[in-house]
Parts: structure tokens; sequence; C-alpha cells
């Protein structure tokens, strides 16, 4: 089979309702996929869906199909000769857009098919007319046989013109019996030619007449071969189905494969940020347990400088105490020292008077 998937895309697929042909009956439970086929060999385009082994779509795209959207997701088409209309529903209304635009073209594609099919069976059909009618486009006529009437004007002319002598008119009637004689051959010659071209003409409509029936023959072979092919079809679309889901799981493989390439490598960066997480973790921790060691030393300092503070502030107090009593004796020491002085003048004093 000529026939390769030229366009892929995934939709929920949906029919008309066949009884009320107002409500959309869903003819597959998920999103399926649905490609556009071209036949090089019948040079044909269709869009086919399956559905597990069920082929759900199967559509042979005519000039005069339509496809219409009805919302921003979902789109539709009539198929007369499967006597429905089916409808997708979209995932995005880029892919609604993507196979509108694909519709269109393999739908532009199909009426210049059509043309150029039209054309060759015209030109097929036709040469042998054209060729019996090329013969026959210039038909024998009296005129044609026996010269027009501007032809046979000189013999009037000459009829018209003074007699000429005895000997002359001789001459002149032998040559007139010799060139009609030879006109009556030329005429008889024409006459066989155009009996052979009159039955060559009837031979050639009896020959289209047979090939009109051949013709029809030939349609409604091609009309039961068409509908083999079709079953044979939808039997090998199954097979090129198996082959795009075949395609599709590679690339989903080859993804799935680059994604958990890149999940490995994420997962190795993970684990080196995992391997300088713990490397600042026990920094962290060091330096915590350094902290607790240094706040432990700084509780003890903080206690030896309270206790330095309140023996010094006790040794103040003791220095103070000692100042002030120092400083009383040196009162006293001064009163004593005072009383000595007055007692030696009154010594001196008495020793002056005695």
């Amino acid at each position: 089979m000529g026939e390769q998937p030229i366009f892929s895309t995934r939709a929920h697929v949906f029919q008309i309702d066949p009884n009320t042909k107002k409500n959309w009956v869903p003819t597959s439970k998920h999103a399926v996929t649905v490609s556009y086929f071209y036949d090089s060999t019948r040079n044909v385009y269709r869009i086919i869906s399956l559905d597990g082994s069920k082929a759900i779509i199967n559509s042979t795209i005519t000039p005069n199909m339509t496809f219409t959207k009805t919302s921003q997701k979902f789109g539709q088409w009539a198929d007369s000769r499967a006597n429905t209309v089916y409808g997708l529903g979209f995932s995005s209304e880029h892919h609604l857009s993507k196979f509108a635009e694909k519709f269109q073209e393999f739908k532009e594609a199909a009426r210049l098919a059509k043309e150029k099919s039209q054309e060759k069976m015209e030109l097929t059909s036709t040469p042998s007319q054209e060729s019996a009618g090329g013969d026959l486009q210039s038909p024998l006529t009296p005129e044609s046989i026996n010269g027009t009437d501007d032809e046979r004007t000189p013999d009037v002319t000459q009829n018209s013109e003074p007699r000429p002598e005895p000997a002359q008119n001789a001459l002149s009637f032998s040559h007139s019996s010799a060139i009609s004689k030879h006109w009556e051959a030329e005429l008889a010659t024409l006459k066989g030619n155009n009996a052979k071209l009159t039955a060559a003409l009837l031979e050639s409509t009896a020959n289209v007449k047979q090939w009109k029936q051949q013709l029809a023959a030939y349609q409604e072979e091609a009309e039961r071969l068409h509908k083999r092919v079709t079953e044979l079809e939808c039997v090998s679309s199954q097979a090129n189905a198996v082959h795009t889901h075949k395609t599709e799981l590679n690339q989903t493989i080859q993804e799935l494969e680059e994604t958990l390439k890149v999940k490995e490598e994420e997962i190795e960066r993970l684990k080196q940020e995992i391997d300088n997480a713990r490397e600042l973790q026990e920094q962290r921790d060091s330096l915590t347990q350094k902290l607790q060691e240094v706040e432990i030393r700084n509780k003890d300092l903080e206690g030896q400088l309270s206790d330095l503070e309140q023996r010094l502030e006790k040794s103040q107090n003791e220095q103070e105490a000692f100042r002030n009593n120092l400083k009383t004796l040196l009162e006293i020491l001064d009163g004593k020292i005072f009383e000595l002085t007055e007692l030696r003048d009154n010594l001196a004093k008495l020793l002056e008077c005695s």
C-alpha cells in the first residue's frame, strides 16, 4: 500500500447522534491519535483514527468538505460518504488551529488532484473522436467537388466574351472534354474517400459506444475495487497506526531518557549540594561547640570578674576605712602635738620665770 501518515495529533473523537442529529456521542474514552494519510496510488487524502484495533474515523477528504471551528478547542466536519459528522476536542487552541490548517491544505490538494484526474479522463476519452473529427473537418460538399460559385464565375465570364473561331472552338472543346474526364475521375476518387470516411465515422461512433460501455464497466469494477481497497486499507491502517503508535512510543521513550538524564544530573548536583551541606553542618556543629566552650569560658571569666569586682570593692572599702582611721589618727596626733607644743611653751615660760 502506498499510504503514509503525513500529520498526526491527539484529540477526543465524537460523532453526531444518528437519531437526534444534535447530540455528540463520544467514540473514545480518552484522547487518541488522529492522523492524515496520503495514498499515492489513488492520489487521495484520508483522516484515520484508531481506538485500539477499532477504526473510529475513516474519512476521505473531498473538495466539498469544510472543517468548522465551533469553539476554541473543538472542530467538526461532515462526511457524506460515511453519512455522519465527526467532532474533535483538542487540548489547546494551537492544536485545533494546526489541524484546521492541514485540513484546508489537504482539501486544496484533493481539489487539484481531482481536476488533474478529470483532465486525464477527458484526454483519454476524446483522442479517437478528435482523430475522426480531424479527418472530417472538411466534409465533401457539392461546392468542394464542383467548385464554389466564385470558382465557376470565370466560366460565365468566358462565355460572355466574343465567340472564338471554329478551330479554336474545337481545340477548346477537346481540352474541356479532357478536363471534364479529369474532374470526373477526381469526383469518383473523392466519392470513394467520402464513403471510406463515412464508414470510418460510423465505425468510430460504434467504437465510442463500445468504449462508453467499457468505461461504465470499468467504473463499476473500479467502485468494487475501491470498496475492496477501503476494506484492505482499514486493515492496513491498523498496521500504520501501530507503526505510528510505535514511533510515538519511541519518541516518548527518548524524551523520558532525556528527562531521566536531566534528573540524574540534577540528582548528582543535589548530592554535591548535600555533601556541601553536610560539610557546612559539620562546620556549624564545630563552631557551635566552640561557641559553647567560649560561652562557658566567658561565664567562668564573668564569675572571676564578678569575684574580682567584689574583692576590689571590699579592698576599696577597707582602704577607705583605713584612710578614715589614719585621718582620725592624724587629727588626734595633731592635737597631741599641739598640746605638747603648748606644754613646751609653758615649760619654757616657767623656766624663764624661775
